[in-house]
């Protein structure tokens, strides 16, 4: 995991706040430090890391102190040894090494086992007890509630692909888990929506419940118009029938999608899908961008396959990575499934044509999309 220690310029090393677990350095240490090194005392190297984002640059793991000291003196240079993490947790690893002469106190193991969680959910509390020398049990209660939410934000995200009609294996792929786990997941999820459904027959409003639980809104909306057609939706939602053939809208429904560049109205989506589909049809959306598609779909019993070339898993797992090519456009799935509807709708179709690069699906004629589909 390590190189022969070498001597590197002090002005390449970063103190990075986001990989220490200390909550500060300790100033008295470093001035006993440098006296230390005055003296003529010989330090052992302190472990670095190649900077992720900065090119030239080594962050540090452990020696924070150390090099604080050799700057205090003067030093131009510091032997450092050069960690090969091996996609370790940086962070851990500094917390690891730090297990010595001061060790790290408790609100320091709790703070740094929260940070190390909050990256890397897959982490167990066995593994970051290893790390900062405390025991399993102490780190289930650092990060108990972190872990409560983290596996309520996941149900949330499997319930959400579940009733958008996304096949089992592609959400076990998606999200990094086996089918079968999957599988289990999604057996349990009627009993997800319980509390909710309660609450809406007791008369709370769709956003009171979705504020009150932590649901998204429009998945929310999904629950309460079940069983309602198509037209009693529109009513429950506000959103009027347009029967002529030019839409207008003044501004985006705010409850679905997200804020994004080139974003499209629920209203006019809800539109197409009311007068080109019906209920359990499936719509593919190729450039699905901040959602809009899919949450609207959610709200009126569509099923929705969503793909974008930018990767959302954090915020739109359903939103699948995809990049199109046009030199050779492919269905980005496999199986015999074909949608009922499409919505191509590349952002800023004619005002920032000028910006799209040449081989983008946005930058594609309709003609030539016709014909190349």
């Amino acid at each position: 995991m390590g190189n022969p220690p070498s001597f590197i310029p002090i002005n390449d090393l970063v103190m990075d706040n986001d990989i220490y677990p200390r909550s500060a350095i300790d100033h008295k240490r470093v001035r006993i430090f440098a006296e230390n090194l005055r003296d003529g005392f010989e330090f052992e190297p302190i472990h670095v890391q190649l900077h992720p984002e900065e090119k030239g640059k080594c962050r540090i793991l452990d020696g924070a102190h150390r090099w604080q000291a050799y700057k205090a003196v003067g030093g131009k240079e510091i032997p450092a040894r050069i960690v090969n993490l091996d996609g370790h947790d940086p962070l851990l690893y500094a917390a690891k090494m730090a297990i010595g002469p001061r060790q790290l106190n408790e609100e320091e193991c709790r703070d740094t086992a929260r940070r190390a969680f909050q990256k890397n959910p897959r982490l167990t509390s066995m593994e970051i007890g290893k790390a900062i020398g405390r025991s399993r049990q102490a780190v289930d209660n650092y990060i108990k509630d972190l872990r409560a939410k983290n596996q309520m934000d996941l149900d949330l995200k499997l319930f959400r692909m579940s009733r958008l009609g996304i096949p089992q294996e592609r959400i076990a792929n998606r999200i990094g888990m086996d089918q079968k786990t999957i599988r289990s997941y999604l057996g349990k999820m009627p009993k997800l929506a319980f509390s909710l459904n309660s609450d809406l027959k007791r008369g709370f409003s769709v956003p009171q419940v979705a504020e009150k639980h932590g649901w998204p809104e429009p998945l929310v909306w999904s629950l309460a118009l079940e069983g309602k057609e198509d037209l009693e939706r529109f009513q429950d939602l506000k959103w009027g029938i347009r029967t002529w053939d030019l839409w207008n809208w003044n501004d985006c429904d705010r409850r679905f999608g997200d804020d994004w560049p080139g974003r499209i109205p629920a209203q006019l989506v809800a539109h197409i899908l009311y007068f080109f589909s019906k209920q359990n049809d499936l719509v593919f959306d190729p450039m699905a961008g901040g959602g809009v598609v899919a949450d609207t779909c959610l709200s009126l019993n569509r099923r929705c396959w969503s793909f974008d070339m930018k990767d959302m898993a954090d915020a739109r797992l359903e939103i699948e990575t995809y990049y199109w090519d046009v030199n050779n456009l492919k269905w980005p799935v496999y199986g015999k499934t074909r949608p009922d509807v499409i919505l191509f709708d590349p952002p800023y179709f004619s005002k920032k044509a000028e910006d799209y690069d040449e081989n983008s699906i946005s930058g594609l004629s309709w003609p030539l999309f016709q014909t190349r589909s």
